[in-house]
């Protein structure tokens, strides 16, 4: 190995090295939740006396219990400035963490492998707020999300729509034109089919648009690719092979802010889940409300119910705090007229995108 690669070696794991102390803040900062301060001072003589006793002969115990300390105390400085610990479907990187940025900006973002990851966490008091995508405007509606919205007891505190960039990531050693497996998440992948059918790529379904930028540092696949963020370009040093390939110039993702808590002031938006008798007229009779009411509808969408699926979930957003009169009559009339109804609650509208 030359001394220009010897370099690039070091770089690249200087780099590893950096988004693995990331991953592990975020964990010291949800272990605070569970700590107690006599068990967490035992944990960290534990974790030192363990690492004094590996064997490296370039590492000496001396350093090693100094770094480590180092970021031990850093660690338990991040937990004292008490951040709002908020989740997000993926890897660093992923386009779920370009929201929570957007929609707490204070906030620790913490990683999660599944969508039911975030719902659950953040009911059970694990993290503080969740975010997660709701609708992607090339793809339509997100199944997996909209589905636990129907079963959920969280609220909806915010909105916000990120604009979807994606990029065709390699590693440096790779050649493009030798690339013919392209790895990424099942929605990016759809928003970019044409971009993959013209060049001949085989699509490769991955949990994660990061997820799989990450794999691909790490393991290096012979002639693959990812489809991910240049965000996770400059996390995982990869190069970045051609940008903007999605289908539609205009592609966006709208996310939601979950809480376990409702929006503490007005708000000028609401989303509700409800079902009507699976009866001629039924539905109409609902959305005539809204008319009537002079109340604008955002969205509406439907999927199958999980209990009768001859019958379907209704998701409508709309213009208007749930606090102000009309709407609160339309509610009102709503109960009398539906098999079920979910409020997920009232939150500021998105101001265009991020």
């Amino acid at each position: 190995m030359k001394l220009e690669g010897i370099r690039n070696k070091i770089d690249k794991i200087d780099r590893e090295l950096l988004v693995l102390l990331q991953e592990r803040m975020g964990l010291a900062l949800r272990s605070r939740k569970f700590q107690k301060a006599e068990a967490e001072s035992k944990q960290e003589e534990n974790t030192l006396e363990r690492m004094k006793r590996l064997n490296l002969d370039l590492v000496k115990s001396s350093f090693s219990r100094l770094l480590l300390k180092t970021i031990i105390d850093e660690s338990k400085r991040l937990q004292e400035e008490d951040r709002r610990l908020v989740a997000f479907q993926g890897e660093h990187g992923a386009y779920g963490e370009v929201a929570s940025r957007g929609l707490v900006s204070d906030g620790a973002y913490i990683p999660c492998m599944e969508f039911i990851d975030v719902f659950q966490g953040v009911e059970a008091g694990d993290f503080d707020l969740g975010v997660v995508p709701v609708e992607n405007s090339l793809e339509g509606a997100v199944t997996q999300v909209n589905d636990l919205l129907t079963t959920t007891d969280l609220k909806v505190i915010g909105e916000i729509k990120v604009a979807v960039n994606h990029c065709l990531l390699a590693t440096e050693e790779t050649d493009y034109r030798e690339i013919r497996v392209v790895y990424s998440h099942p929605q990016a992948l759809a928003q970019c089919r044409d971009f993959l059918i013209r060049n001949k790529l085989e699509a490769r379904p991955f949990y994660d648009t990061a997820g799989a930028a990450k794999m691909l540092a790490r393991e290096n696949p012979k002639a693959a690719a990812a489809i991910a963020s240049a965000l996770c370009a400059e996390l995982y040093d990869l190069e970045i092979i051609k940008e903007g390939i999605e289908d539609g110039p205009s592609n966006s993702t709208r996310f939601l802010l979950l809480s376990k808590e409702p929006y503490a002031d007005e708000g000028d938006k609401t989303s509700i889940i409800f079902a009507v008798a699976h009866e001629a007229g039924e539905l109409y009779g609902v959305l005539k409300l809204f008319a009537e009411a002079k109340i604008n509808l955002t969205r509406i969408s439907s999927m199958p119910l999980r209990s009768d699926p001859n019958n379907y979930s209704f998701f409508l957003d709309f213009e208007g705090s749930q606090r102000d009169a009309k709407v609160a009559e339309v509610l009102s009339q709503m109960k009398k007229m539906t098999i079920s109804l979910k409020n997920l609650g009232s939150y500021p509208a998105a101001r265009g995108r991020l």
